[in-house]
């Protein structure tokens, strides 16, 4: 559970940097005319598994990426902390998807791909490469610049 608490307070302090460095172009209300939108955001936190947090980096940057896009997952960002101990073991990420509906038809078709499968295969020949996952998904408010 202490593993659990310590990603929550960094997941929380991540999305309230989001909050706090995002400006919004104007004060005022989105135009009468704007349409909700359904799209959804995922923020995902993953822990490296003990000595593995190049090799998790590696393949996000040489593979997972890339075959998130081809499954219809919107690479939005991606962050490392700048405090240790978390700088050497947390991967933050955002991604898009047009709905939820989307991102769950996404994952099930990333998950199995082929190419997905031998990759993971490889990256965790020497041991599974991460140790805890959270995941969150948002949706924008009536006021995020975002919407």
């Amino acid at each position: 559970m202490k593993l659990l608490t310590r990603i929550g307070g960094v997941t929380a302090a991540f999305l309230a940097g989001i909050a706090v460095g995002t400006t919004v172009p104007s004060a005022q209300a989105p135009p009468p005319e704007a349409q909700p939108t359904t799209q959804v955001y995922e923020l995902r936190t993953y822990v490296a598994a003990e000595g593995k947090y190049d090799a998790l980096l590696s393949r996000f940057r040489d593979h997972t990426m890339r075959i998130f896009e081809k499954h219809g997952m919107a690479n939005i960002g991606y962050w490392t902390p700048q405090e240790t101990p978390d700088s050497e073991s947390l991967l933050i990420y955002l991604l898009a998807h047009p709905s939820r509906a989307a991102a769950d038809a996404s994952w099930e078709a990333f998950i199995s791909d082929p190419e997905w499968q031998a990759v993971a295969e490889e990256s965790q020949r020497d041991g599974r490469l991460v140790a805890g996952l959270e995941q969150v998904y948002l949706e924008p408010t009536d006021f995020s610049p975002m919407r």
